[in-house]
C-alpha cells in the first residue's frame, strides 16, 4: 500500500505535492493544515488521517479536527500527532508508526522496530530548509519510507 505523508501546508498545497501523491491508497497530514481547502484536496486524492497543528488550532473550520489521531493502516497501529513532543515517553509497544510534523526538519528515524516519520514541510519555505513529504510503502511485514523534495 502506497501512503503519502505530508505536513506543515500551511495553506499551500503545491502542484508538486498533488503530483507526488498521485496514486497513494491514503494520505496522512501531521497538521498546520491551514485550510479545509487543503483538505478538500487532499481527500480528493485518497482517504484522509489528518491532525491539527498549533496553526490550526483556533481556526473554525479546525474545530472537528483532533489534535492526536490513533489508527490501524495496512495493519500498522499508527500515532499521528503535529509535534513530537507530544508523543507519550512511555510509547505503547504496539504503535509501529510515529508521525509528526512542526519542525519542518524531514526525519526518517527507526527506534527498535518502531518507525518515527517527519515528512517535513511542503508549504512554504522556512529558513534554509527543504520543501519535502514522504512517501510509505506499506506491506504485511514492511514500511519503506522516503523522502520527496518537491523544490530546488
Amino acid at each position: 500500500m502506497k501512503v503519502g505523508v505530508i505536513s506543515d501546508t500551511h495553506g499551500l498545497l503545491r502542484p508538486e505535492a498533488i503530483t507526488a501523491l498521485e496514486g497513494c491508497e491514503a494520505i496522512i497530514h501531521a497538521g498546520d493544515i491551514g485550510s479545509q481547502d487543503i483538505v478538500d484536496q487532499l481527500s480528493a486524492i485518497a482517504p484522509l488521517h489528518i491532525v491539527r497543528g498549533n496553526n490550526d488550532v483556533n481556526a473554525e473550520w479546525a474545530k472537528n479536527i483532533a489534535d492526536h489521531l490513533r489508527f490501524d493502516i495496512e495493519g500498522w497501529q499508527t500515532l499521528l500527532v503535529h509535534d513530537i513532543a507530544d508523543v507519550p515517553a512511555l510509547l505503547d509497544e504496539s504503535v509501529k508508526l510515529v508521525v509528526t510534523g512542526h519542525s519542518h526538519k524531514p526525519l526518517i528515524d527507526w527506534r527498535g522496530d518502531t518507525l518515527y516519520l517527519n515528512p517535513g514541510s511542503a508549504g512554504r519555505r522556512r529558513f534554509k530548509l527543504p520543501v519535502t513529504l514522504a512517501l510509505l510503502e506499506m506491506g504485511a511485514n514492511s514500511m519503506e519510507p522516503e523522502l520527496v523534495q518537491l523544490v530546488d
